[in-house]
């Protein structure tokens, strides 16, 4: 038996730096300089990555496998029932995405937003962040700079001064100081690099000889190294990984929450972002790894809570059968919030048709109604409601670390 040492691991590149200089456009935006006063700074010059192979530790390494395994096990079996849970879970993934970000909403908020109620600032952040992972996902066989910035529009179009789909043409930063990035702890990439390193990024994200989360990880972790966007880079990149999850076929029927995971430790899943910057792959993958696993048991717990709830309607609602209030009990598993124009396009009936069977739903104390500020009456369902938000807090509730 030969007792040479194992070859070592190869290493995954760490970031470089290179010299930029900053000239402030304030008197108060270097330390108290004068208009047109230079300093220097290094912005991050990240490695090509399109023909590199990342090989975490083997307990990383199996890690993703295992999650993988359980991600495609629950996708398979929500496949089933994918026309009752797909939209709910969509919808789940870009609220938990979105909190990463500390944008919060509670699910009535969100629902309602979706039909036109003004739910407030945070509400509407989400559904265009469900936007965005919906065009993600439909974009998944098209990975591409032209899909990334497709998925960025998308996501900001109602704020242009970040100029949507566009990259940015500044630098930005992460540190205290919001005029300069003289002594920033993060700088990313100069602008006129972003081109050429989402090119190689979405070369390598189109190999499949990667094991699928091992990819994903290193991907986004690349993109958010990036940071190509002035605004909405940590939301795109989560939305990129749910379209790298149906494009090696991890996902095929929904959009699993792996942000509601990753909500769990967002102080982790930050620090293995600035390791995988080191040079290390394995934190992220284990940071995804872990997410995965945390949102496939939610997601289970989240389904069972909503299959109960409809199951309790068929004792309460005493309408007869052919109502179209029964087929309402199951568009409401899709829709919590509902509208009259909504859920007659469900039905496939003219609007006035759908008042009685949503009245027949209140007077069994399945539905609560409230008219909502110029756009009409929204029925809700407050016990959907209900199992999202818990979905929503289980998967901010911080785990106590592993000993």
């Amino acid at each position: 038996m030969s007792n040479a040492a194992e070859p070592p691991r190869p290493e995954w590149p760490a970031l470089g730096w290179e010299d930029q200089v900053w000239e402030p456009s304030t008197a108060w935006a270097s330390d108290g300089g004068l208009p047109g006063r230079t300093a220097r700074y290094a912005s991050a010059l990240p490695p090509e990555i399109a023909d590199l192979t990342p090989e975490p530790p083997a307990r990383a390494a199996a890690a993703a496998d295992a999650a993988t395994r359980e991600l495609g096990r629950l996708d398979a079996e929500l496949g089933l029932r994918i026309a009752a849970f797909a939209p709910v879970l969509l919808r789940s993934e870009a609220a938990s995405s979105s909190q990463i970000e500390h944008i919060t909403a509670s699910a009535r908020a969100i629902f309602s937003a979706e039909l036109g109620a003004k739910s407030g600032r945070n509400a509407l952040q989400i559904t265009a962040n469900t936007r965005a992972m919906t065009a993600a996902i439909a974009l998944a066989d098209d990975l591409s700079e032209s899909s990334i910035a497709k998925m960025h529009e998308v996501l900001m179009s109602a704020q242009p001064r970040h100029t949507p789909g566009r990259w940015r043409s500044e630098a930005v930063w992460i540190g205290t100081r919001s005029d300069s990035p003289v002594g920033a702890e993060f700088v990313a990439p100069h602008h006129s690099r972003i081109s050429a390193l989402i090119d190689d990024l979405t070369a390598f994200a189109r190999r499949t000889d990667i094991a699928p989360l091992v990819s994903v990880a290193v991907a986004h972790a690349q993109f958010e190294t990036i940071h190509p966007f002035t605004d909405g880079n940590g939301r795109t990149g989560r939305a990129l990984a749910q379209s790298l999850l149906r494009f090696r076929g991890v996902t095929r029927n929904v959009a699993l929450p792996v942000s509601a995971g990753l909500l769990a430790d967002v102080e982790g899943y930050h620090r293995a972002l600035t390791r995988y910057r080191e040079g290390d792959v394995s934190p992220i993958v284990e940071s995804f790894a872990d997410a995965a696993l945390r949102a496939v048991a939610n997601t289970r717990t989240l389904v069972a809570e909503m299959e109960s709830i409809r199951e309790s309607w068929n004792d309460r609602l005493t309408a007869r059968r052919s109502s179209n209030a029964w087929k309402l009990l199951d568009v409401l598993l899709r829709h919590p919030v509902v509208d009259a124009a909504t859920a007659a396009a469900e039905l496939g009936a003219q609007t006035p048709n759908v008042y009685p069977p949503l009245r027949a739903l209140v007077d069994a104390g399945i539905l609560k109604t409230k008219s909502e500020y110029r756009v009409g009456p929204f029925w809700r369902s407050e016990e959907l409601l209900g199992a999202i938000d818990r979905f929503a807090e289980r998967a901010g509730r911080r785990e106590a670390p592993r000993r």
